[in-house]
This record gives structure tokens, C-alpha cells and sequence, in this order.
């Protein structure tokens, strides 16, 4: 591996391709100029790691896609995780991203050189520098393990929903999921099929939705093929609806209430008793958390074979399983639904700014960046997918495009107008958070019962966007010269003007 590159990419999954793409677009094309350091084997970010049972999207593929690489073969209305990956690792190889990406080569630290203005980068292939560093990890990349006493020591299998084990065959198990979770509500209609017994402790319920999903004929994606115009209205139609759930999250009275009836609506239908029933009820207003939408997970909860357990697990004590409220399952294997470092991103340990410290140490346990995308203290360095650009009901593509966009304006900038670094002022960024905390307060993120990822160590909302999606594009895309400290290429003219 060279020694020294223009821009290091952390991480080959979405937002890392959209950055690498678009950077070639604008001359950066050879390894000199660009590398992308990926730990894995293969492209794709969390649909490479993600292989659990039902993994699927729940955005509608025309919109969780590449601007720039339209896709009009998506077997179904939501893509499922092995199409996806297919599309990704697809995309980088079009755009022949092979070129400049290493594989099996992970970071283990980076840290700013202020009298060089560069970033030394620690990894497992040797050290490197760059002039910039993308940190795209991505938030969901690392798994969140709970600390349940005794869940070292069981004596079954135990593994992640993002670290699926697919060598353990779970026909005839006793089972125990721990988590109701985003990916639970997919995994756990597939197990549900093959297992003798399904416990699934539950700590806390979630809003459920009906999935409008259904196969994509063959005639309908020849029309996409053929008929641009079909194919972008259908896009503009799933964009308005996603949009109009992003209205009830900044207006929940009437909205989200609206749609909070539809959600009370499909768990009467779908769960006719009414212990369990009373079970699968969450105390919170729709869009408190994450909202999940599947059209089997409450159903499979009916089945004889499932018992749901209305409670977090207090400890793991041999083959037994122990919830909160003292029930109990003795179990063959137990599967982790508990979601991963969202706020708490790993990247955040490892990069070191100007003095010394890591973000995660400037956080201290509240993130924030300007546009989500540069941290004040860490020169010619972004992060994608960043604070505050959680949307609740748009695409992560859109998301990330914004941001490059507005990362690729920035080093552009920087090289044409021979800036060695630009850092963004914290008066900026200090008053962006404010705006973006100002304008969460009163939507259905902040409910007083609201208890979610979203939140914070501190309490505080570091996730959510308060927005739509077209004022994320607008805002965040736009570098503005003014948010920022520049320092000057130091020249022998400046020299001898400073001396």
C-alpha cells in the first residue's frame, strides 16, 4: 500500500461508494489521489454484514437507490438484503472502485499532524497518511451486545442478528430472541417456521405498520426499462408518501395520531387475543422509535409455539433465560435482536484532532457535527451518515449523496484555492446543533415517554432530523466557505512574508 494518498475512505459501504464515485467524477482517479480501506472482504456496509433470515429494506427500493445508477430490476417493491448487496457490489464495480479499494485492511486509528496538515492513519496493513479522511463507518456497523450476567457462560449458541450463524440448524430448537428491534421483525416470522419453541423477550413494544410490498412483474419492470416517465412517477408517488409520514413526525397532532389508529388498527386484526394483545401495545406515540413495518411479525406471534415475554432479561443462568419479571425459558440457543453502536459509533474512538483528543472524547456522549458532516476541532476531515441526519421515513442514499456532494465541493475548494486545511468554526457548528435541537421540540421524537435510540447519553436527541428530506438535500449539500477556518499551502512566498 503507497504511503501517501490525497483522501482515505474508511469503510466500502453506501456512503462510501457515493463518495469514491463522485470524487473520480471530479479527477481524483488514480490511488495516489484515492484509496478506500475496507476491513471486510467485499463491498456493502451493513447489507454485507446483515444476513439474518427476512433481511430486508423498509424504504421502497426506487428511493433506496443510487441517484446516479437507477436500478429498474428490484424483484419486489421493498429490495431484500441479498439483491441489495448484489446492487451495491454491482455499483462499485461499474464505477470500477476495485481500483482503489483494499480489502481486508482495517483502521486502528487516525490522528491529525497539525505541522504537516495531515492525517497519520494507524491500520493493520501498516500506517499511511492522507491530506483528508472520510470516516464512513456508517451507524450501523458495529452490534450492541448486552451485558446479561451469565450470557457468557450459556452452554447453547449465541450469536447476533447482524453476526447470523447460519451453521446452527434451528429446526425442532428451543429458542429465545432478545430484542423487537428493526431486524426481529423480519428474522423472527422466518425462525418462527422451523423452531419448537419461540421465546421472545421483549422489553419494550413496538408500533407495527402494514408493509405495502408485493413482487414486481416482469411487464411492470420492462416498462421501467423502456418508460422513463413510469418509472419516475412511480419514484415521485413513493417519495410523496414517505414525505407525509415525515409531516406526521414533525406534526403529530393530528397526523401522527392518524397513523397511530392505522397501527392500533392492524395489531386488533392481526392479534385477536387480548392478553397478548395487551402485550404487543406500546405506551408511547407512534414515531417515538423507529417505526417497523412487516405484514407477518405480529402474526407469527400468534402462533402456538411462540410465548412472548413482556420484559428485558434480568440474567442467563445455564440453559435458562431469566426476564426482569422473574419469567423464565430454558432454551437451546439464544439470538441477539439488540441493535447496534448508533450514537456511540466505534469510528468516534479511534480519529484524534487537532489537540489530541478523539471525537468521542469531544462528544462526551452527545455528538454533533455541522450538517452532520465536520466536527469542529478535526481538520479536512467528515464524517457520512453523521449526528443529527437521522430521517425516520427517508432513504439513507439520499442522506448520503447530500453530504458527499457537499464534501466533494469542499475538497474541490480546497485544492483549487491551495488550502492545506479548512476546520469549521464551532460558533458554526455550535449554532447549527441549536437550530436542529430548537426545531425537534414538539415533534413525536421528543413525546416525554419517548425512550429510543435517538436519544443520547446525555439525554439529548443526536440522531433525528427535524426536516424533509428535500430541505436535508438542500442544506446539508451546500459547502459554505464562510462555516469554515482556512489555513493557506504554506509557500516560500509566505515563508518570507513571516519572516
Amino acid at each position: 500500500m503507497k504511503q501517501h494518498h490525497e483522501i482515505v475512505i474508511v469503510g466500502a459501504g453506501i456512503s462510501r461508494i457515493a463518495a469514491a464515485v463522485k470524487l473520480r467524477e471530479a479527477g481524483l482517479t488514480g490511488t495516489d489521489d484515492l484509496v478506500i480501506l475496507e476491513k471486510a472482504e467485499t463491498y456493502g456496509g451493513t447489507w454485507r454484514a446483515n444476513t439474518y433470515p427476512g433481511c430486508a429494506c423498509d424504504v421502497p427500493s426506487n428511493l433506496y437507490s443510487f441517484s446516479f445508477a437507477p436500478n429498474s430490476d428490484w424483484s419486489r417493491v421493498y429490495g431484500n438484503q441479498p439483491e441489495i448487496l448484489a446492487y451495491i457490489d454491482g455499483v462499485a464495480r461499474d464505477h470500477r472502485l476495485d481500483e482503489v479499494t483494499r480489502f481486508g485492511v482495517e483502521v486502528l486509528g487516525a490522528a491529525w499532524d497539525e505541522a504537516s496538515s495531515s492525517w497519520t492513519i494507524e491500520t493493520t496493513d501498516g500506517t499511511l497518511t492522507s491530506r483528508f479522511l472520510i470516516a464512513a463507518a456508517g451507524p450501523w456497523n458495529e452490534p450492541k451486545i448486552p451485558d446479561v450476567p451469565g450470557l457468557a457462560d450459556f452452554p447453547g449458541e449465541v450469536w447476533h442478528s447482524a453476526q447470523w450463524n447460519h451453521d446452527v440448524d434451528l429446526d425442532g430448537k428451543r429458542v429465545a430472541v432478545v430484542g423487537t428491534g428493526a431486524s426481529a421483525v423480519q428474522f423472527v416470522p422466518q425462525i418462527q417456521k422451523q423452531v419448537a419453541e419461540l421465546h421472545l423477550f421483549q422489553r419494550t413494544a413496538h408500533w407495527v405498520l402494514p408493509k405495502v410490498d408485493h413482487h414486481v412483474p416482469e411487464a411492470e419492470k420492462w416498462v421501467k426499462r423502456h418508460v422513463p416517465l413510469f418509472e419516475r412517477t412511480l419514484g415521485a408517488v413513493e417519495y410523496a408518501a414517505m414525505e407525509a409520514v415525515g409531516v406526521a413526525f414533525h406534526r403529530p397532532k393530528p397526523f401522527m395520531l392518524g397513523l397511530q389508529k392505522i397501527g392500533e388498527a392492524y395489531l386488533r386484526a392481526a392479534v385477536r387475543d387480548k392478553a397478548l394483545r395487551a402485550k404487543l401495545t406500546p405506551d408511547y406515540l407512534l414515531g417515538c422509535k423507529r417505526i417497523l413495518f412487516s405484514n407477518n411479525y405480529l402474526q407469527s406471534l400468534t402462533k402456538e409455539n411462540v410465548e412472548v415475554h413482556a420484559t428485558g432479561v434480568d440474567r442467563v443462568e445455564g440453559s435458562t433465560v431469566i426476564g426482569s419479571d422473574g419469567s423464565s425459558a430454558e432454551v437451546d440457543a439464544i439470538i441477539l435482536g439488540t441493535g447496534f453502536h448508533i450514537l456511540d459509533m466505534p469510528v468516534a474512538d479511534f480519529v484524534r484532532g487537532a489537540d489530541g483528543r478523539t471525537m468521542a472524547e469531544h462528544w462526551a456522549g452527545s455528538p454533533e457535527a455541522y450538517q452532520g458532516t465536520v466536527v469542529a476541532g478535526f481538520p479536512n476531515a467528515f464524517v457520512v451518515l453523521g449526528p443529527s441526519l437521522g430521517t425516520g421515513h427517508g432513504s439513507a442514499f439520499a442522506v448520503a449523496e447530500s453530504q458527499v456532494a457537499m464534501i466533494v465541493d469542499a475538497i474541490t475548494t480546497a485544492r483549487a484555492e491551495g488550502w492545506a486545511a479548512l476546520d469549521v468554526r464551532p460558533a458554526a457548528q455550535a449554532a447549527y446543533v441549536d437550530e436542529v435541537q430548537a426545531a425537534l421540540v414538539g415533534t413525536a421524537y421528543s413525546g416525554a415517554s419517548c425512550h429510543s435510540y435517538f436519544i443520547d447519553a446525555n439525554g439529548r436527541n443526536s440522531f433525528s432530523w427535524p426536516w424533509s428530506t428535500g430541505e436535508l438535500v438542500r442544506r446539508i449539500s451546500t459547502f459554505d466557505r464562510t462555516a469554515f477556518d482556512v489555513t493557506p499551502v504554506e509557500t516560500d512566498e509566505t515563508q518570507e512574508v513571516m519572516a
